[in-house]
């Protein structure tokens, strides 16, 4: 991966923005890693590598992460990952971290070098939003 996560938040004003557009991100990257029903090492260390490329070292990482796959997994588990995504989609308004997105999922997705159909209608729903 290259550094144009890095660069997302420039611009940002406010920390508290910041911080919900992260947490919306996160839960984004991971509807995409449980799409298919399975969390592998894979696609956890690049969502962990895409966070650390954004945030850097000091975010508390899996502070952030077991609610995000609590939130992804409770959408599909009730049939509402549109409605989860209009949500994600009304919390970023940073542009540069929406144009960023759609690529991040797609790492995320091709991290096991396997698109499952769910993931690739997940991603679908995401290119429409962000890309």
């Amino acid at each position: 991966m290259n550094d144009r996560l890095a660069e997302l938040y420039r611009g940002v004003a406010v920390h508290a923005t910041a911080d919900a557009e992260h947490r919306a991100a996160l839960e984004l990257l991971t509807l995409v890693m449980l799409a298919d029903d399975d969390i592998n090492d894979l696609e956890v260390d690049v969502v962990r590598e895409i966070s650390a490329e954004w945030r850097g070292e000091d975010f508390p990482f899996e502070d952030y992460l077991r609610p995000a796959i609590e939130s992804a997994r409770r959408a599909i588990e009730t049939g509402k990952t549109v409605e989860f995504l209009d949500a994600i989609d009304a919390t970023i308004s940073s542009r540069v971290l929406r144009s960023a997105l759609f690529s991040a999922a797609r790492d995320v997705a091709g991290a096991d070098e396997e698109l499952s159909p769910e993931e690739g209608t997940i991603l679908a729903e995401v290119a429409v939003r962000f890309d």
